[in-house]
Protein backbone atom coordinates (compact mmCIF):
# COMPACT_ATOMS: atom_id res chain seq x y z
CA UNK A 1 0.00 0.00 0.00
CA UNK A 2 1.09 3.57 -0.67
CA UNK A 3 -0.01 6.94 1.36
CA UNK A 4 -1.12 10.23 -0.85
CA UNK A 5 -1.89 13.49 0.92
CA UNK A 6 -3.84 15.73 -1.14
CA UNK A 7 -3.35 19.34 -0.35
CA UNK A 8 -6.51 21.78 -1.13
CA UNK A 9 -5.92 25.55 -0.36
CA UNK A 10 -7.42 28.95 -0.57
CA UNK A 11 -4.16 30.61 -2.12
CA UNK A 12 -3.44 34.13 -1.47
CA UNK A 13 -3.20 36.21 -4.18
CA UNK A 14 0.74 36.76 -5.25
CA UNK A 15 1.55 35.96 -1.30
CA UNK A 16 4.10 33.56 -2.13
CA UNK A 17 5.51 32.88 1.30
CA UNK A 18 2.00 32.69 2.78
CA UNK A 19 1.08 29.98 0.45
CA UNK A 20 4.18 28.01 0.69
CA UNK A 21 3.74 28.15 4.48
CA UNK A 22 0.40 26.79 4.30
CA UNK A 23 1.87 23.83 2.05
CA UNK A 24 4.07 23.04 4.91
CA UNK A 25 2.56 22.89 7.68
CA UNK A 26 -0.16 20.51 5.67
CA UNK A 27 2.73 18.15 5.45
CA UNK A 28 4.18 18.55 8.87
CA UNK A 29 0.20 17.99 10.27
CA UNK A 30 0.69 14.76 8.56
CA UNK A 31 3.99 13.51 9.26
CA UNK A 32 3.10 10.68 10.75
CA UNK A 33 1.33 9.01 7.98
CA UNK A 34 3.17 6.75 5.35
CA UNK A 35 3.84 9.58 3.03
CA UNK A 36 4.53 8.27 -0.47
CA UNK A 37 3.45 11.08 -2.72
CA UNK A 38 2.05 14.79 -1.28
CA UNK A 39 0.16 16.61 -4.06
CA UNK A 40 -1.06 20.55 -4.47
CA UNK A 41 -2.89 22.46 -6.73
CA UNK A 42 -2.33 24.54 -9.78
CA UNK A 43 -1.34 27.76 -9.12
CA UNK A 44 -0.51 26.93 -5.36
CA UNK A 45 1.81 29.69 -4.81
CA UNK A 46 0.48 32.94 -6.65
CA UNK A 47 -3.23 32.14 -7.48
CA UNK A 48 -3.57 33.15 -10.89
CA UNK A 49 -1.49 36.58 -10.23
CA UNK A 50 1.38 34.82 -11.91
CA UNK A 51 2.59 36.99 -14.26
CA UNK A 52 4.41 39.60 -12.07
CA UNK A 53 6.61 37.35 -10.88
CA UNK A 54 7.27 34.29 -13.16
CA UNK A 55 9.46 32.06 -11.93
CA UNK A 56 13.06 30.43 -13.77
CA UNK A 57 13.58 27.47 -16.23
CA UNK A 58 14.13 25.21 -12.50
CA UNK A 59 10.90 26.82 -10.54
CA UNK A 60 12.77 29.18 -8.99
CA UNK A 61 12.85 29.75 -5.05
CA UNK A 62 9.07 28.08 -5.00
CA UNK A 63 10.40 24.74 -6.36
CA UNK A 64 13.53 24.48 -4.20
CA UNK A 65 11.50 25.25 -0.87
CA UNK A 66 9.12 22.15 -2.39
CA UNK A 67 12.38 20.54 -2.80
CA UNK A 68 13.54 20.98 0.78
CA UNK A 69 10.10 19.63 2.04
CA UNK A 70 10.45 16.30 -0.11
CA UNK A 71 13.72 15.89 1.40
CA UNK A 72 12.75 16.96 4.72
CA UNK A 73 9.64 14.17 4.93
CA UNK A 74 11.18 11.86 2.93
CA UNK A 75 8.05 12.04 0.56
CA UNK A 76 7.65 12.42 -3.61
CA UNK A 77 5.79 15.06 -4.66
CA UNK A 78 3.26 16.52 -7.35
CA UNK A 79 4.02 20.06 -7.29
CA UNK A 80 0.97 21.79 -8.61
CA UNK A 81 1.88 24.11 -11.21
CA UNK A 82 3.61 27.11 -11.14
CA UNK A 83 4.51 29.38 -13.97
CA UNK A 84 7.93 29.57 -15.57
CA UNK A 85 9.76 31.85 -18.05
CA UNK A 86 11.86 30.50 -20.87
CA UNK A 87 13.30 32.72 -23.73
CA UNK A 88 10.55 35.15 -22.89
CA UNK A 89 8.03 32.75 -23.05
CA UNK A 90 5.89 31.77 -19.97
CA UNK A 91 4.68 27.77 -19.02
CA UNK A 92 1.99 26.61 -16.98
CA UNK A 93 4.18 23.58 -15.18
CA UNK A 94 3.61 20.78 -12.86
CA UNK A 95 7.09 19.63 -11.09
CA UNK A 96 7.65 16.09 -10.01
CA UNK A 97 10.34 15.58 -7.02
CA UNK A 98 11.17 12.34 -5.12
CA UNK A 99 12.13 11.75 -1.89
CA UNK A 100 15.87 13.11 -2.25
CA UNK A 101 14.68 16.33 -3.50
CA UNK A 102 15.51 16.12 -7.19
CA UNK A 103 13.16 17.40 -9.97
CA UNK A 104 12.74 13.94 -12.09
CA UNK A 105 9.91 15.23 -14.21
CA UNK A 106 8.63 18.47 -15.29
CA UNK A 107 5.05 19.16 -17.43
CA UNK A 108 3.86 21.70 -19.56
CA UNK A 109 0.00 21.99 -19.64
CA UNK A 110 -1.07 21.46 -23.03
CA UNK A 111 -4.29 22.18 -23.25
CA UNK A 112 -5.24 25.91 -22.39
CA UNK A 113 -8.14 27.13 -21.32
CA UNK A 114 -9.13 29.34 -23.95
CA UNK A 115 -13.10 29.19 -24.21
CA UNK A 116 -16.12 30.50 -22.59
CA UNK A 117 -14.41 33.99 -22.01
CA UNK A 118 -10.64 32.25 -21.11
CA UNK A 119 -7.77 33.57 -22.38
CA UNK A 120 -4.80 31.43 -21.05
CA UNK A 121 -3.33 30.65 -24.24
CA UNK A 122 -3.05 34.40 -24.71
CA UNK A 123 -0.07 34.28 -21.37
CA UNK A 124 0.91 31.03 -21.61
CA UNK A 125 2.86 28.92 -24.19
CA UNK A 126 1.47 25.46 -24.70
CA UNK A 127 3.54 22.07 -24.13
CA UNK A 128 3.46 19.28 -26.37
CA UNK A 129 4.70 16.06 -24.60
CA UNK A 130 3.37 13.48 -22.34
CA UNK A 131 4.83 13.59 -19.27
CA UNK A 132 5.45 10.48 -16.59
CA UNK A 133 6.82 10.40 -13.62
CA UNK A 134 8.48 6.94 -12.63
CA UNK A 135 8.89 7.71 -8.59
CA UNK A 136 9.98 4.79 -6.32
CA UNK A 137 6.24 3.14 -5.59
CA UNK A 138 4.50 3.70 -8.61
CA UNK A 139 4.48 5.63 -12.34
CA UNK A 140 2.48 9.02 -12.37
CA UNK A 141 1.37 10.61 -14.91
CA UNK A 142 0.59 14.65 -14.89
CA UNK A 143 -2.11 16.59 -16.35
CA UNK A 144 -3.26 20.04 -15.72
CA UNK A 145 -6.97 21.30 -14.89
CA UNK A 146 -8.46 21.61 -18.48
CA UNK A 147 -6.31 18.60 -20.03
CA UNK A 148 -9.29 16.63 -18.39
CA UNK A 149 -11.41 17.68 -20.86
CA UNK A 150 -9.71 15.72 -23.36
CA UNK A 151 -10.26 11.43 -22.77
CA UNK A 152 -8.05 10.50 -25.35
CA UNK A 153 -5.44 12.48 -24.31
CA UNK A 154 -5.74 10.86 -20.67
CA UNK A 155 -5.61 7.52 -22.13
CA UNK A 156 -3.00 7.91 -24.33
CA UNK A 157 -0.78 8.99 -20.98
CA UNK A 158 -2.57 5.38 -19.32
CA UNK A 159 -1.34 3.22 -22.69
CA UNK A 160 2.75 4.80 -21.66
CA UNK A 161 1.68 2.53 -18.17
CA UNK A 162 0.80 5.53 -16.06
CA UNK A 163 -1.09 3.56 -13.02
CA UNK A 164 -1.67 7.22 -11.48
CA UNK A 165 -3.09 10.05 -12.99
CA UNK A 166 -2.02 12.91 -10.85
CA UNK A 167 -4.43 16.21 -11.85
CA UNK A 168 -3.21 19.82 -10.21
CA UNK A 169 -6.07 22.69 -10.70
CA UNK A 170 -7.73 26.12 -10.44
CA UNK A 171 -11.41 24.50 -11.41
CA UNK A 172 -13.16 28.15 -11.78
CA UNK A 173 -16.59 28.52 -11.66
CA UNK A 174 -18.15 32.54 -11.44
CA UNK A 175 -19.10 33.86 -8.18
CA UNK A 176 -22.59 33.90 -8.91
CA UNK A 177 -22.01 29.72 -9.44
CA UNK A 178 -19.96 30.08 -6.27
CA UNK A 179 -22.42 31.92 -4.00
CA UNK A 180 -25.45 29.89 -5.17
CA UNK A 181 -25.65 26.68 -2.84
CA UNK A 182 -27.39 24.47 -5.51
CA UNK A 183 -25.46 25.85 -8.13
CA UNK A 184 -22.21 25.35 -6.48
CA UNK A 185 -23.10 21.64 -5.83
CA UNK A 186 -23.88 20.73 -9.45
CA UNK A 187 -20.59 22.08 -10.54
CA UNK A 188 -19.02 20.22 -8.10
CA UNK A 189 -21.35 16.67 -8.43
CA UNK A 190 -20.26 17.33 -12.52
CA UNK A 191 -16.68 18.09 -11.82
CA UNK A 192 -16.33 14.84 -9.59
CA UNK A 193 -18.28 12.65 -12.06
CA UNK A 194 -15.57 13.59 -14.76
CA UNK A 195 -12.82 12.68 -12.51
CA UNK A 196 -14.52 9.18 -11.53
CA UNK A 197 -14.72 8.70 -15.15
CA UNK A 198 -11.09 9.44 -16.03
CA UNK A 199 -10.37 6.95 -13.23
CA UNK A 200 -12.99 4.25 -13.97
CA UNK A 201 -12.34 4.51 -18.18
CA UNK A 202 -8.30 3.97 -17.63
CA UNK A 203 -8.65 1.30 -14.73
CA UNK A 204 -6.12 3.86 -12.61
CA UNK A 205 -6.18 5.96 -9.46
CA UNK A 206 -6.72 9.62 -10.32
CA UNK A 207 -5.72 12.32 -8.17
CA UNK A 208 -7.02 15.99 -8.54
CA UNK A 209 -6.03 18.53 -6.37
CA UNK A 210 -7.67 22.16 -6.30
CA UNK A 211 -7.70 25.26 -5.37
CA UNK A 212 -10.56 26.40 -3.24
CA UNK A 213 -12.57 29.91 -2.40
CA UNK A 214 -12.02 33.56 -4.29
CA UNK A 215 -9.74 33.38 -7.48
CA UNK A 216 -10.00 37.10 -8.26
CA UNK A 217 -12.95 39.69 -7.93
CA UNK A 218 -15.06 37.76 -10.08
CA UNK A 219 -14.41 34.27 -9.91
CA UNK A 220 -14.07 31.10 -7.63
CA UNK A 221 -12.05 27.39 -7.18
CA UNK A 222 -14.66 24.66 -6.60
CA UNK A 223 -12.59 22.69 -4.42
CA UNK A 224 -13.68 19.23 -4.62
CA UNK A 225 -10.02 17.65 -4.36
CA UNK A 226 -10.51 14.11 -4.46
CA UNK A 227 -8.69 10.46 -4.55
CA UNK A 228 -10.41 8.27 -6.35
CA UNK A 229 -10.01 4.31 -7.18
CA UNK A 230 -10.04 2.83 -10.43
CA UNK A 231 -13.38 1.41 -9.74
CA UNK A 232 -14.03 5.55 -9.53
CA UNK A 233 -14.79 4.89 -5.96
CA UNK A 234 -14.22 8.63 -4.00
CA UNK A 235 -11.63 7.76 -1.45
CA UNK A 236 -11.77 10.85 0.04
CA UNK A 237 -13.01 14.15 -1.20
CA UNK A 238 -11.84 17.81 0.48
CA UNK A 239 -15.28 19.69 -0.82
CA UNK A 240 -14.41 23.35 -0.31
CA UNK A 241 -12.35 22.98 2.62
CA UNK A 242 -8.91 24.13 3.34
CA UNK A 243 -7.25 20.95 4.63
CA UNK A 244 -5.41 18.28 3.36
CA UNK A 245 -6.91 14.92 2.56
CA UNK A 246 -5.40 11.05 2.70
CA UNK A 247 -5.92 8.05 1.48
CA UNK A 248 -3.69 4.84 0.83
CA UNK A 249 -4.07 2.93 -2.49
CA UNK A 250 -3.11 -0.17 -4.10
CA UNK A 251 -0.88 -0.28 -6.89
CA UNK A 252 -1.73 -3.93 -7.30
CA UNK A 253 -5.60 -3.69 -7.75
CA UNK A 254 -4.58 -1.25 -11.15
CA UNK A 255 -2.18 -4.14 -12.21
CA UNK A 256 -5.09 -7.04 -11.35
CA UNK A 257 -7.95 -4.75 -12.95
CA UNK A 258 -5.47 -4.25 -16.31
CA UNK A 259 -4.38 -7.88 -16.44
CA UNK A 260 -8.28 -9.06 -16.36
CA UNK A 261 -9.11 -6.22 -18.74
CA UNK A 262 -6.75 -5.01 -20.68
CA UNK A 263 -7.73 -1.47 -21.34
CA UNK A 264 -4.41 -0.18 -22.64
CA UNK A 265 -4.72 -2.75 -25.60
CA UNK A 266 -8.26 -1.99 -26.66
CA UNK A 267 -9.02 0.02 -29.65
Amino acid sequence: MAGILNIQIKSIMGDKQTNLRKIEHYIKFNKEKKLDLVVMPEFFSTNIDYEKAPEDENGGDTIKFIQKLAKEYNTNIIAGSVVRKIEGKLYNTTFAINRMGEIIEKYDKVHLFNYMGGSEGKRITAGNEIKIAHFDFAKVGMVICYDMRYPTYINKIVRQCAQIIVMPTAWIVPNEVYNSKLDLQYAQNMFVSMCRTRAYDNMVYFVVSDLTKSCGSEKSCIGCSAIISPTAEVLANAVDKECAIYADVDINVVKYLKSIYPIADID
